[in-house]
């Protein structure tokens, strides 16, 4: 039987095409499968053929593509594909070909004929499945086969002006210029200055002595001496950059300081081994008191996530996210339903209710065969998701670790702001909104006012009082805190510098936060870090929570009183001493507040850096320190938009806007607020996504009556945790994250781990919620 649709032109994919070869874009059906996967031969869409899905012809009764190629693979047997290791010589985690461990099997197949299999040699198809076969994968495309670091050179390292050459003598390179540590030395390839580091993962001493040096002078590249090999490779670190850079002239640089580069030997660790060993080697406990392995989980609701290089950010996250009743309402569906859309890669809701069904139903969650020896379930690769949600984000495009507790509020954002094409279903994240009231009254004439606040989470301070040390090389330990300690330090009134509208005082005010209402699930984010040597680094201070419920009651706003007296509105606004026309990107606001700065400081510097870069905000903030009014509260005039700019917006931009999904309005009354800044548009947007862009949409809550607030005013608040987001690591973008979650096992209440695909019962729960980094309480009804 011949078939009338080979004459169909086809093309190979090109190299920006995406090929979704090793899953399903609508499940988590892999080649693996008996049935493996269909790859449309027109745009490359992935299709499972199983005998209960079938997204393969349902992909084809939307596009009309009938040509597939079926990629089916079956494991090596495990002597065929034992090699000897590779040598590590870039930071990278290498992944084995496909190649190398499976027989690939294809066959072309036309659905619009039943199924019918077709010559995959005939000239009309070869080409097309050749340029299927050897592309990179969509996958493969945005993790580039493994994560890995590309270090290039920047405008210093490259137009580098030395001072006059001379030739350091042996003790000028013995030990740091401003103490006497002898390892961990970087030579200031601007002056010659040697100075040490700062401390490395791995027990690497430094006092910072390198970075005071560029505090002091602005030399902004450094190299250490411990890493230069005679192949003319070493840690070059640029200041200014703030990153590790190359120097293509590096041998040129230590030449002029009488270094010969042939003649240096590699005798300390680099950075990138250091950062490969650190991200290597974080491993959570697998093993019981006893030392007995945990037993791990299988089945539904017990499904791990595959590592795809750092992403154990993102999947300790979806973990604690799809074992709450709210997400498993709105995105799974036990039929496998999904949206009818040509493009399912690129479509929000597919994935979203892709990872539901991979996550809950069970279907990916079976035990390994009996001769394997890692007991552990693959996994299922969000690789889609992070793909998809990531796209055009500066950080979580990458394959870089990332701060857990920011990737949770972006995700929120990114729920809130998408199509929810079923009015029946609501958003899932209107569970965790709820509303803060927060008061300020004059010292002087005690007027008061108030304005509420609407968030999705909250971050707590965690206060640090250390133990003292038998020895001063001891670790540092410290005193445990209790859950209530921190929300009692949270809620507690606070000074801060103000001048009264109504009395014209300048004595100041205090502050005070507490609930409005409460959610259904609240989420806490345990801030436990420190400054040393200019750098945030997390401590370890236990913080103790009951599994038991507790009740938040004590934490309620009682709302403007009879006997008070309310203060004028300010610029037109209740918030008295804030700025109307400015909102804070929260997730930085919480890392500066985390690293010691007060919230007027680090708004100030959010506003005059742009409300994106951290990093920026941070140098601001060292900057400005000695400013007289840098403790007051940020004033803009009322109704001009940030930086002066003016009332006409570029068409240009709103059309860029409109084509993100915002109306005319939205994009319009966002660029008003930022100063036509594109990307803190973009951000307002988000932080602000019941703004319709009329004139009268607030940009805080102000309505008194608690039925317009999110959340729910009723008592009592009883909350009980259901789970937690752990880290280990000196910095929350680097080390290891993993989730605990509280099930339901054989009628018995068990605390869950989910360590990337590894799923096992027990774990460290009990240790490790003492050093939560996230969790997350779910209220208890009545």
């Amino acid at each position: 039987m011949s078939c009338p649709h080979i004459s169909i032109r086809l093309s190979p994919p090109t190299a920006s095409q995406q090929v979704h070869k090793e899953d399903c874009t609508q499940c988590f059906d892999s080649p693996d499968k008996p049935w493996g996967v269909d790859v449309c031969l027109s745009c490359f869409n992935g299709g499972c053929n199983s005998p209960d899905r079938h997204h393969a012809l349902q992909h084809y009764q939307l596009s009309d593509h009938p040509l597939v190629l079926n990629v089916r693979r079956t494991p090596k047997p495990r002597s065929e594909r034992q090699e000897s290791p590779a040598k590590i010589v870039k930071l990278s985690i290498p992944d084995e070909s496909d190649e190398m461990k499976y027989e690939i099997h294809t066959s072309v197949k036309c659905l619009a004929c039943g199924g019918l299999e077709l010559d995959k040699e005939s000239p009309e198809l070869s080409r097309v499945v050749q340029g299927v076969m050897t592309s990179l994968s969509s996958r493969q495309q945005s993790e580039v086969k493994a994560w890995e670091e590309e270090i290039l050179p920047c405008e210093h390292t490259l137009c580098l002006e030395q001072d006059i050459a001379m030739v350091l003598a042996d003790q000028q390179l013995a030990h740091c210029s401003k103490c006497e540590l002898q390892g961990n030395l970087w030579l200031c390839l601007k002056c010659g200055n040697l100075g040490c580091g700062r401390q490395q993962f791995g027990g690497v001493g430094g006092n910072g002595h390198g970075l005071s040096h560029f505090d002091e002078t602005l030399h902004p590249v450094s190299v250490k001496l411990g890493s230069i090999t005679p192949d003319g490779t070493a840690d070059v670190y640029c200041y200014l950059c703030n990153e590790e850079r190359q120097d293509p002239d590096l041998a040129e640089h230590l030449s002029h300081w009488g270094i010969k580069i042939s003649e240096r030997q590699k005798v300390e660790k680099s950075l990138t081994e250091l950062q490969l060993e650190q991200n290597m080697k974080w491993e959570f406990s697998m093993t019981d008191d006893k030392g007995d392995e945990l037993k791990p989980l299988y089945g539904a609701g017990f499904t791990g996530l595959k590592n795809l290089g750092n992403s154990c950010y993102l999947a300790s996250v979806l973990q604690c996210l799809f074992a709450l009743p709210v997400f498993q309402k709105r995105y799974y569906f036990e039929d496998g339903d999904m949206p009818l859309t040509l493009e399912p890669a690129l479509d929000f809701e597919t994935q979203m209710r892709k990872l539901a069904d991979g996550l809950l139903s069970g279907r990916y969650s079976v035990p390994p065969q009996a001769d394997a020896l890692d007991r552990s379930q693959q996994g299922i690769p969000p690789s889609m998701f992070k793909s998809l949600v990531g796209k055009n984000h500066a950080e979580f495009s990458t394959m870089r670790q990332q701060d857990a507790f920011e990737f949770l509020t972006y995700l929120f954002e990114f729920i809130t702001r998408a199509q929810h094409k079923t009015p029946s279903v609501p958003n899932p994240t209107s569970d965790f909104r709820f509303a803060t009231e927060q008061r300020l009254e004059c010292l002087a004439c005690h007027g008061v006012s108030y304005k509420a606040v609407s968030q999705d989470s909250m971050s707590i301070t965690v206060p640090v009082r250390r133990l003292p040390k038998a020895s001063p090389d001891d670790k540092d330990t410290f005193e445990s805190v209790t859950l209530h300690e921190c929300m009692d330090m949270f809620t507690q009134p606070e000074e801060i510098q103000y001048t009264c509208q109504s009395c014209g005082s300048r004595d100041g005010a205090t502050t005070r936060t507490l609930f409005k209402t409460f959610p259904n699930v609240l989420v806490v984010n345990a801030r436990r870090f420190e400054l040393v040597n200019w750098v945030p680094t997390k401590l370890d201070v236990p913080v103790v929570v009951s599994d038991q419920p507790f009740s938040l009651d004590k934490y309620v706003a009682k709302g403007l009183q009879p006997d008070e007296m309310p203060l004028p509105e300010e610029n037109g606004s209740s918030s008295a001493g804030s700025a109307s026309k400015f909102t804070a990107n929260e997730g930085i606001m919480s890392m500066l507040e985390g690293m010691g700065f007060p919230p007027a400081r680090c708004e100030k510097a959010l506003y005059f850096t742009g409300n994106s870069d951290p990093e920026s905000a941070t140098t601001w903030l060292f900057e400005h320190m000695d400013d007289a009014d840098i403790d007051e509260p940020l004033q803009l005039e009322s109704g001009s938009a940030q930086n002066g700019a003016s009332d006409e917006v570029s068409a240009d931009s709103i059309a860029m806007l409109s084509d993100m999904g915002f109306t005319e309005a939205q994009a319009k009354k966002a660029l008003k607020e930022t100063g036509q800044d594109m990307e803190r548009a973009v951000e307002w947007l988000f932080s602000h996504p019941d703004d319709d862009g009329s004139e009268s949409s607030p940009t805080a809550l102000t309505t008194s009556s608690s039925t317009d607030l999110p959340g729910d005013s009723a008592l009592p608040a009883t909350f009980k945790l259901q789970s937690i987001i752990c880290h280990k690591g000196s910095s929350v973008h680097a080390g290891h994250y993993v989730a605990f979650i509280r099930k339901l096992i054989e009628n018995e209440d068990a605390w869950v781990l989910y360590n990337d695909e590894k799923v096992v019962r027990g774990g460290e729960a009990d240790e490790m919620k003492k050093f939560a980094y996230v969790y997350f309480f779910e209220r208890m009804k009545e």
